[in-house]
């Protein structure tokens, strides 16, 4: 018995490191991100640029902002929760993400079809970065 309480001590050391490492990863990127659109808003001449600071939504409502597109694409995100409908409002959504920074790269003069590189998970980061800190 000692054995496989062992194990499961083992066991749950592992998931909770995973765990602690997982929040630790997803804190910085939120701050990377956060101070990355709040540059990117800047550039933009946003009047609230802080907004990127909003956990979850902040990236997109500056994407949103920048590209000076209707609103009524946030009504996709109401449909989300729409049982057996909502996955096509997700994916509707995410098409939008993607044209609001195609617009937004286009308005702080950087090509507009990073917004496709932008799919790629570490490019992404690499990009928004460029972005906000690079010089045109």
């Amino acid at each position: 018995m000692v054995l496989g309480e062992t194990y499961t001590a083992g066991w749950l050391a592992l998931i909770m490191g995973m765990l602690v490492i997982f929040i630790i990863i997803a804190i910085a990127l939120y701050i990377y991100l956060s101070f990355a659109f709040t540059a990117i808003a800047r550039k933009a001449k946003l009047k609230s640029p802080g907004l990127a600071w909003i956990p979850g939504v902040g990236p997109e409502i500056i994407a949103f902002q920048t590209s000076k597109m209707h609103w009524w694409p946030w009504l996709l995100i109401i449909g989300m929760f729409i049982p057996f409908i909502g996955f096509l409002f997700s994916i509707t959504f995410a098409v939008f993400a993607v044209i609001w920074r195609w617009h937004m790269f286009e308005t702080v003069k950087r090509p507009g079809w990073w917004a496709l590189l932008c799919l790629i998970p570490v490019v992404n980061l690499v990009l928004y970065g460029i972005t906000a800190w690079g010089e045109k």
